[in-house]
């Protein structure tokens, strides 16, 4: 299975391929395909349920609900980081809905670095070195923003709130 991902990762990149290649499995357990959200920005984020920057579930969510015309967020817990993402896909889900009221997409827990990171998150600190953008997957809620064309524009820090005007200026 590593292999085949190894090969469709390597043929999206020699082949020019965007983002819009990558399907992921959700935590409700229907895949997530990007390609169905051309013509919105996205804004991809590695979450945890037990960090500092937890809350900014909050935020990631009001931002989603403010601006669902024109961007998606999707969520993509992880667990490199301290250990702060331990729980089952159920766990994750019920934890984000209960506490924090999360309705935009979230994919399964995921591998955000290290040799078994995911092929979307190879792709898009690839895309990232390739312009030039610092890779914000440093800790938990480092954020990817994708324009409405599936390119990789910007990328922000784990400490750059989601309503924070360096990303709002991205959406109006």
């Amino acid at each position: 299975m590593k292999a085949f991902l190894f090969t469709l990762l390597l043929a999206t990149t020699l082949t020019g391929g965007t983002i819009y290649d990558f399907k992921v499995a959700g935590l409700d357990g229907k895949d997530i395909d990007f390609s169905q959200y051309k013509g919105k920005k996205i804004l991809i984020v590695n979450t945890a349920s037990f960090c500092g920057n937890t809350p900014q579930y909050a935020d990631l969510q009001k931002l989603y609900d403010k601006y669902k015309d024109k961007l998606v967020v999707i969520g993509f817990p992880a667990n490199n980081f301290g250990q702060q993402e331990p729980g089952s896909k159920t766990e994750i889900k019920e934890f984000c809905t209960k506490n924090y009221g999360v309705t935009f997409p979230m994919a399964d827990k995921v591998s955000v670095k290290g040799d078994d990171i995911a092929p979307i998150y190879k792709y898009l600190s690839e895309q990232a070195a390739a312009k030039g953008l610092e890779d914000p997957v440093k800790w938990n809620f480092g954020k990817f923003l994708v324009n409405e064309k599936g390119e990789l524009i910007m990328t922000f820090s784990p400490k750059t709130p989601p309503m924070s005007p360096d990303i709002l200026k991205y959406l109006n």
